[in-house]
């Protein structure tokens, strides 16, 4: 039995402990926000908030989580950074904006100024193959610019 904490509640599961996190997120748990990319933590697609450092799921093995777990659907649809990406239109197809958003929060929450060189830092492991790549950065400065 695992036990892990999501989103900030606990859950425990019947999974083999070399399991990794992303497949007990989308098909253990139902959390389906968080997406397989490349599968090799090379994409940035699958990325969660493990404690405090943004992460990649789709390698990561359950047993070696080691602190709470946040998820896309556990910042509730109205973060800043949701708003501020909305807001430059920096979606296009989507699919790797819930780990852009991970990175972002993560990033937010531990430097809540940072500078252009940070940003893209912090953002470098996450791949948007559809070339919003501008608006993704506008929006962290946005998001940062409003103390969020």
């Amino acid at each position: 039995m695992i036990t892990l904490t999501i989103n900030g509640t606990t859950r425990q599961l019947d999974i083999d402990p070399d399991t990794p996190l992303l497949y007990a997120l989308r098909n253990d748990l139902g959390l389906v926000g968080t997406r397989f990319g490349c599968g090799l933590a090379t994409c940035g697609s699958c990325t969660v908030i493990v404690g405090s450092r943004a992460v990649p799921s789709c390698n990561l093995p359950v047993s070696a989580v080691n602190g709470p777990v946040t998820t896309i659907e556990g910042l509730g649809g109205d973060h800043p950074i949701q708003r501020a990406l909305l807001a430059e239109q920096a979606g296009q197809c989507g699919y790797c904006l819930s780990g852009i958003v991970m990175a972002a929060k993560a990033l937010l929450d531990a430097t809540p100024r940072p500078t252009e060189a940070q940003i893209r830092e912090a953002l470098d492991p996450n791949v948007c193959r559809c070339g919003s790549h501008a608006r993704i950065l506008r929006a962290v400065r946005r998001a940062a610019a409003a103390g969020e």
